[in-house]
C-alpha cells in the first residue's frame, strides 16, 4: 500500500493522499484526502499479476469537471481531454501523462465516474 500511496501522491500531484486498507474488505483499499474517502481501489491478483482499480465518484457537471478535480487535489495540471473518436467520455491527465477515463454516470452529465486502471509496474520506482 505504500508504493501505490506514492504512485496516487505523484499521479495526482497531492502529497496529502493516504492509500488505506477498506473497510469492508481489507485487502482492497480506499484513496483519502484529509479524513475523507474519495476513491475505492480493488485489487485483482488474477493469472498472478497483481492490478488496481481506483474508482472515484465526481459529483458535478462537466463544465466544472476540470475546475472540481484541480480543487480537490490542489493542482493546476489537471486537464480533461477529449478522446478520439469517442463522445461518451474524456481523459484525466496530469500535464502530458494519462492518468484515466472518466465517464458519465448519467445521460445528463450530472455526475461522473473516474476510473485508474494502475499495473503493478506502475509501482516499481515507489
Amino acid at each position: 500500500m505504500r508504493k501505490l500511496q506514492g504512485f496516487l501522491r505523484a499521479a495526482f500531484g497531492n502529497q496529502g493522499l493516504r492509500v488505506v486498507p477498506a473497510k469492508r474488505n481489507p485487502e482492497d483499499a480506499e484513496m483519502h484526502l484529509g479524513e475523507r474517502s474519495i476513491a475505492s481501489i480493488v485489487v485483482d491478483d488474477e493469472d498472478g499479476d497483481r492490478s488496481f482499480a481506483l474508482a472515484m465518484k465526481i459529483p458535478v457537471e462537466r463544465a466544472v469537471l476540470q475546475d472540481y478535480l484541480r480543487r480537490l487535489f490542489e493542482n493546476d495540471k489537471l486537464r480533461i481531454v477529449p478522446r478520439p473518436k469517442k463522445n461518451d467520455s474524456v481523459e484525466l491527465n496530469s500535464g502530458d501523462d494519462y492518468l484515466g477515463v472518466i465517464s458519465a454516470d448519467d445521460p445528463k452529465g450530472h455526475s461522473y465516474t473516474l476510473q485508474v486502471a494502475i499495473l503493478d509496474f506502475d509501482l516499481e520506482d515507489y
